[in-house]
């Protein structure tokens, strides 16, 4: 039997799989217990690995919260990019983007015990420290718009990254204090909301 040669492809897999098992494990643990009392020791054990290899892939438990975050905000724009094609009007696809990116951070387990019971560790992600996760927003909504463009929804802009951003930049806010006087709290309202006062911002 000859055995499977170790390449750089086969190394790299390896390592990511070691860094999802930790960043996994690291998602569990803050969900349970948050993350004031989770340890290294924890997750390394959730992960089922040594605490050095925590170190070694990942970093400082700072450093596995800021990439686990990173990680989560991703997952929902990756789903953001699968909005397009389901939509044959601007209207719709702008409506599902809002509804979709406020609901997923409003029923996110992680999110809401932060919010409950650590909220000092995860503002900085969304304000001082949270530069990288909102221009990722930035730019899987601009993409989402520049797929509506090709799929005919919507007139070729030079702008559409700023407008993009604008749009970002009041989800931002609706995040950092989601209560005012506009009534947003059940999807039809997001979903009215979002027709009537970001339509036209994305449509110009």
């Amino acid at each position: 039997m000859t055995a499977t040669p170790t390449t750089s492809l086969n190394t790299r897999e390896s390592a990511d799989s070691v860094e999802s098992r930790i960043l996994d494990a690291a998602l569990v643990q803050f969900e349970r217990v948050g993350i004031k009392k989770t340890t290294i020791e924890d997750i390394a054990r959730q992960a089922g690995v040594d605490r050095v290899t925590v170190y070694r892939r990942v970093g400082s438990r700072d450093d596995v919260v800021k990439i686990v975050t990173t990680r989560e905000v991703g997952r929902v724009l990756d789903e953001l990019a699968e909005l397009p094609v389901r939509h044959d009007t601007l209207d719709g696809l702008v409506a599902d983007i809002f509804v979709t990116v406020v609901t997923r951070w409003r029923t996110h387990p992680l999110v809401q015990r932060m919010l409950t019971l650590e909220p000092e560790r995860i503002l900085p992600q969304l304000t001082t420290e949270g530069t990288a996760t909102f221009t990722m927003s930035v730019l899987a909504t601009a993409a989402a718009l520049r797929q509506a463009v090709e799929n005919g929804l919507l007139p070729v802009a030079p702008d559409l990254l700023a407008r993009a951003e604008i749009v970002c930049r009041f989800v931002h806010s609706l995040i950092l204090q989601p209560d005012g006087t506009i009534p947003l709290d059940s999807t039809e309202e997001l979903d009215a909301f979002a027709r009537k006062y970001l339509v036209p911002i994305i449509s110009g």
